[in-house]
């Protein structure tokens, strides 16, 4: 198993514990449990940054730039489906 699929695996179950940890901490009605969340979440957080940051610095993640305009048409087409 390559360095980058391990560090692709490794990010996709960061985004997935960040998931966790924001729905955890939003229903928690204990507010020392919500606080150890909230610190897990902030966490993992930090390491779901440095992996992402580590994976493009490799070019192991690129980001493609959207046209203003594909930007712009998304969000008229959004509008009128709202509208009907």
């Amino acid at each position: 198993m390559s360095d980058q699929l391990l560090m692709d695996n490794y990010l996709m179950i960061l985004k997935s514990t960040v998931e966790v940890y924001v729905h955890g901490t939003l229903e928690s009605s204990n507010e020392s449990i919500r606080k150890l969340l909230k610190k897990g979440l902030d966490e993992t957080m930090a390491h779901q940054a440095s992996t992402y940051d580590k994976m493009t610095e490799y070019g192991w993640y690129t980001i493609n730039n959207v046209d203003e305009s594909v930007v712009n048409q998304t969000l008229d087409n959004l509008e009128c489906e709202c509208e009907e």
